[in-house]
């Protein structure tokens, strides 16, 4: 993971992908990093957030699910913030393109987000 210029390059298998950020996803990326450097320096973890799954061994920050539980409101899940994070977007902008860059979602899943932000924009276009 890399968080450069706007940009954040993800790895998924082997591949690589990069996702376009906007200004404060940008600067609340590069401080989380800058203060998880300051925090644990000789993590080698490449990962921004640091959790069971992504941490390498018993030497690295996990997060474990119940701390998540914790912090999210009740009856909250990480999903379930992504899906109204993504959707909030879409009903402030209705650019599909944009959903894409700033999420990493496909066309067909950008086009639903639309879609239910503004059917009366979509209603007419071919199915």
């Amino acid at each position: 993971m890399h968080v450069d210029a706007g940009t954040l390059e993800l790895r998924r298998g082997l591949r690589r992908h990069t996702l376009y950020l906007e200004e404060l996803t940008h600067q609340l990326a590069a401080d989380w990093l800058t203060y998880r450097h300051q925090r644990w320096p000789t993590s080698a973890n490449s990962h921004l957030l640091v959790t069971q799954k992504t941490a390498p061994g018993p030497d690295y920050p996990a997060v474990h699910r119940i701390t998540m539980q914790k912090v999210l409101p009740k009856g909250q899940t990480l999903d379930r913030l992504r899906q109204d994070r993504i959707l909030d977007e879409a009903f402030t902008t209705g650019d599909p393109l944009k959903l894409m860059r700033l999420f990493g979602i496909t066309e067909q899943t950008a086009m639903r987000y639309v879609t239910v932000a503004h059917p009366e924009r979509t209603a007419k276009l071919p199915r």
